[in-house]
């Protein structure tokens, strides 16, 4: 319960706590210069004398740089809570730990457990806490307070204030990026922040609910309790989007976090950026399971036999290579059990074994028992090696294959996937066949991605002809090793084999967010899905083989899900992860949605035969939030440019009256609004799906699908039952991203439920 209202003005201030929040800042100001000092003060001494003192130079130098980061990503709402406790001892809370000069604690980080009475106590558990105190700031000034009193027998003497920082953040105008919620997490998202890593964790949530927030926050918190172990290992974030991820890249940061390695399924093949759309029915195809099977058959068939033997020329001689030895060079590569593009380096280094030893003996190099000198048969390997005949022969037994041109030739060459296809017993029906039928140039979509994973998975690198790396040896990773445990600088994000290898090729340091995020194989210690009901099983076959250890935080809502197929459970919507599953949460709070939004939304997807799984209880509500113009248009309209399309100018006008209400109730050019329409208008008008001005602009155009996950203070619909010809899903997902208001533009009929408001 919060006791005791009182309203402060700008002009009452310094409101109390403001002389604490001074010295927080000036001692955060104070540990930044002094990394960053201490650093600049390291690269002025070069290490001279020896490797070990260079290594030592380079382990401090790229510890204190991570610490710097980490602080300077860190400003707004340093303070936002303090705790009185029955003993009369106090704790400030905040989003990162501080201590004073003399080593005294002066800032409780928030991820800690002292810290979590700020987010559990209650006034029936109050866990030790007479008052929780909620401070609100902006650019470094105190600017509200409120307080809850959790037990009165601890009372005296303490003065109570409060104004409500939930709903003051909520009524808050949008700045077009995602905030975090640190200062207003409640009760049942920190029991999921804090929960168990071991496993796969799902949080459902509708609209509003917070689940992404939760889900960042969750990561900032594993990080501070797993560091050492995710630190080396590393976390990965998969958006829905690149215009999702832009949205969400500060609050990571404002929450002393740096190093995260944040990817859509288009861009998870490093290499790869897949951006073209595709007809949901063959996207639906893409990512059926049964793709492993084919692919692999699809691989096996890379290696050929030889119709015969085969005579090649090597310098002046002629040597035979026969069936036989193909085949048994074969046979064995692939009892390695070796991705096809390494076995076949044993294959060919056999076969040129084989042709050496039979040249070396033809031509009397060898001794009466056969034997052929090293040296000898070295002369003969660099002779077959130059030969044309030896390595036409070998190629095409074996050839070397990348993952693009793999994939790129199972749709342009129908009779090839066919026999894949069959050889995996026939999963895709020919009519599905036929469907991903393509020219070899066209672009790579994002249902592509999990597939070429696939190929990468079983085909390995291509060969290399560059210089091979210089790699690390024993000496030099214990040398990098003593150096960071001399100089007491563990659990950071650098590893001594990084700094091992940093040191033998004497090359730039690189983050390991960034070695990460170059590396198809790297294997993460945990993994964030969020939006993940769209995930096929072949896209989780991709991050699964990412995650050994299989944990995972999954985010998104069964509702929201595109296409006519909506599955009924996590479990079934998980695929292949659904081993792993271990626990789900189900945030049914909408603090962002007003109510009579929520209730719309899902009335109008029940009344289209898609009943919400989860449905939500809004803490607030807006009057008149709700308002439809219908609009004379022709009906061919839809692909219209803006320039001619009546749609457009209402549109216009319901944005410029939405900006109107901004600029009285905000400020001027405070606030965001988005224009919403379907998939097709989108195309026609030009709508920005990636992003691009989405996020900087006062008013975006976008698409339903590319607004998801993001919220605007006020939202223009436009064709609504165009939007739900796209799924049912994506209307669901149209009337909920405005924290404010609503106002639909139609030509067309509404889809049942929208006209009675």
């Amino acid at each position: 319960m919060t006791t005791g209202a009182r309203q402060h003005s700008h002009a009452d201030l310094p409101l109390p706590e403001q002389d604490f929040v001074d010295a927080a800042y000036e001692r955060l100001d104070a540990l930044r210069a002094s990394y960053r000092d201490r650093q600049g003060r390291v690269h002025s001494t070069h290490g001279v004398g020896n490797a070990q003192a260079w290594t030592e130079r380079e382990a401090l130098s790229a510890h204190l740089g991570e610490m710097a980061a980490r602080l300077e990503g860190v400003e707004e709402r340093l303070v936002f809570g303090r705790l009185d406790m029955v003993d009369a001892s106090t704790r400030h809370v905040g989003r990162l730990s501080l201590s004073r000069e003399d080593g005294t604690p002066l800032l409780v980080d928030w991820r800690a457990p002292a810290a979590r009475p700020f987010y559990q106590a209650t006034s029936a558990e109050p866990d030790g806490v007479v008052r929780r105190r909620h401070i609100s700031t902006r650019n470094r000034r105190v600017t509200a307070l409120e307080d809850e009193l959790l037990d009165a027998s601890g009372a005296e003497g303490l003065e109570l204030q409060g104004e409500g920082a939930l709903m003051h953040a909520l009524s808050e105008a949008r700045d077009g990026r995602m905030g975090d919620i640190v200062a207003t997490i409640q009760s049942e998202q920190d029991r999921i922040i804090r929960a168990s890593d071991k496993g796969l964790l799902v949080v459902q949530g509708g609209p509003g609910t917070g689940k992404t927030a939760v889900a960042l926050h969750r990561i900032a918190y594993l990080l501070y309790a797993h560091r050492e172990r995710l630190e080396r290992s590393g976390v990965l974030l998969v958006g829905p989007s690149r215009l999702f991820l832009r949205y969400i890249e500060q609050v990571l940061p404002s929450l002393g976090e740096t190093g995260v390695v944040s990817v859509t399924m288009g861009d998870l093949v490093p290499g790869v950026h897949a951006r073209a759309s595709e007809d949901e029915a063959v996207a639906r195809i893409k990512g059926l399971p049964a793709w492993a099977a084919i692919i692999k058959e699809a691989v096996r068939q890379l290696a050929k036999l030889p119709k015969g033997d085969q005579e090649l020329r090597v310098w002046n001689r002629t040597v035979t290579l026969t069936q036989a030895d193909v085949e048994g060079a074969r046979r064995r590569a692939k009892r390695s059990g070796r991705p096809h593009n390494v076995a076949r380096e044993f294959f060919a280094r056999e076969l040129m074994d084989v042709l050496a030893l039979r040249l070396a003996r033809e031509a009397g190099d060898a001794d009466s028992e056969g034997h052929v000198d090293p040296d000898v048969k070295r002369s003969w390997l660099i002779e077959i090696r130059d030969s044309v005949d030896c390595r036409r022969a070998i190629n095409t037994a074996w050839m070397p294959t990348s993952a693009q041109t793999l994939l790129r030739r199972l749709y342009a060459r129908p009779e090839v996937l066919a026999s894949a296809n069959r050889r995996a017993k026939s999963p895709l029906r020919p009519d599905e066949l036929a469907l991903l039928v393509r020219p070899r140039s066209a672009p790579w979509t994002i249902s592509d991605v999990p597939i070429l994973d696939e190929c990468e998975e079983l085909l390995g690198p291509m060969p290399t002809t560059s210089a091979p790396t210089q790699k690390a040896d024993a000496a030099e990773i214990e040398r990098a090793r003593a150096a960071i445990e001399g100089q007491n600088l563990g659990g950071g994000i650098v590893t001594a084999q990084m700094l091992a290898e940093h040191t033998a090729v004497q090359e730039t340091w690189t983050p390991l967010a960034e070695r990460a995020a170059k590396d198809r194989a790297w294997a993460y210690g945990h993994i964030v899905v969020d939006e993940a009901q769209e995930l096929s099983p072949m896209a989780w076959r991709a991050l699964l083989r990412r995650c050994p250890s299989r944990s995972f935080t999954v985010v998104g809502d069964l509702d929201q899900r595109r296409g006519s197929k909506r599955p009924g459970s996590w479990e079934k919507a998980l695929g292949p992860a659904a081993r792993a599953f271990a626990a789900e949460y189900a945030l049914t709070v909408s603090y962002r949605t007003p109510a009579t939004l929520t209730t719309l939304a899902e009335g109008v997807v029940a009344r289209a035969g898609a009943p919400v799984l989860y449905p939500m209880t809004a803490v607030r509500d807006v009057e008149g939030c709700y308002r439809v113009t219908h609009v004379e248009a022709p009906e061919d309209a839809t692909a219209s440019s803006r320039s001619t399309d009546p749609l457009w100018e209402a549109a216009h006008q319901a944005q410029q009256v939405a900006e109107e209400r901004l600029d009285r109730e905000a400020g001027a050019s405070r606030g965001r609004v988005a224009i919403i329409v379907g998939a097709q208008r989108a195309r026609a008008w030009g709508a920005d799906v990636d992003g691009e001005t989405a996020l900087s602009e006062r008013v975006a155009l976008l698409s339903a699908n590319a607004s998801k996950g993001l919220e605007f203070d006020s939202v223009v619909l436009v064709e609504p039952g165009e939007i739900m010809s796209d799924g049912i899903g994506d209307l669901f997902v149209a009337l909920t991203r405005a924290t404010h208001d609503v106002h639909v533009v139609h030509a067309g009929q509404l889809p049942a439920g929208m006209e009675e408001w």
